[in-house]
């Protein structure tokens, strides 16, 4: 299997990329959500997986292991194929998805473009138990993220014009639920990293 893939973006569309790699220009399946945020002429690294069937080979890529995962779970439920998978995720982000399934939302999963009332309680009946066992970490959902002062932290530097992904590695860093400092002290400690 392709595990990953490196190159610069020839082209940007709604539902795939195309990287140079090696002389060639190959096309990967991402989710729409991941795409509007590239920009063409970058390098990237993305993580993959090569869906192989009779008549076609598709790659798909994602930008890190924990959307991976989330795609081969939502794969292995029947009548979901890699196409609505990728539409899944392009329809909400990781972190909402995870807790629409365990709280058991289907009115949120039907809003999913391609995923009806069926389809919503098939993910929910499939996965619940899986997340639920599933460590978050596995997942890519880190316990950090989910107490308060670790996202009071987010939303302070998402505030003060730091990007999402830089923040949370700082955050991971710093890890301000396992901490007994005040979210201001937390909050300087942040900014002196990403100052650094």
């Amino acid at each position: 299997m392709i595990d990953q893939i490196s190159g610069k973006i020839i082209s940007i569309n709604d539902n795939y990329v195309v990287l140079a790699v090696g002389g060639l220009g190959i096309k990967v399946n991402i989710s729409a959500n991941f795409a509007s945020k590239l920009v063409n002429e970058d390098l990237i690294t993305l993580v993959t997986y090569l869906n192989v069937r009779e008549d076609a080979l598709d790659l798909y890529g994602f930008k890190n292991d924990s959307e991976r995962n989330l795609f081969l779970m939502l794969i292995s439920i029947s009548g979901i194929g890699p196409k609505l998978a990728v539409s899944i995720l392009s329809g909400v982000e990781l972190e909402e998805l995870k807790s629409n399934i365990l709280s058991g939302d289907i009115k949120s999963l039907t809003t999913i473009p391609g995923v009806g009332a069926k389809t919503a309680k098939r993910i929910i009946i499939e996965l619940k138990d899986k997340l639920s066992k599933t460590t978050t970490t596995e997942l890519g959902f880190d316990d950090n993220f989910s107490s308060k002062i670790s996202k009071d932290v987010l939303s302070a530097l998402v505030g003060l014009g730091y990007s999402e992904s830089m923040a949370t590695e700082v955050i991971k860093r710093i890890n301000p639920a396992n901490s007994d400092k005040s979210i201001e002290s937390l909050i300087k400690e942040a900014l002196k990293i990403l100052n650094e």
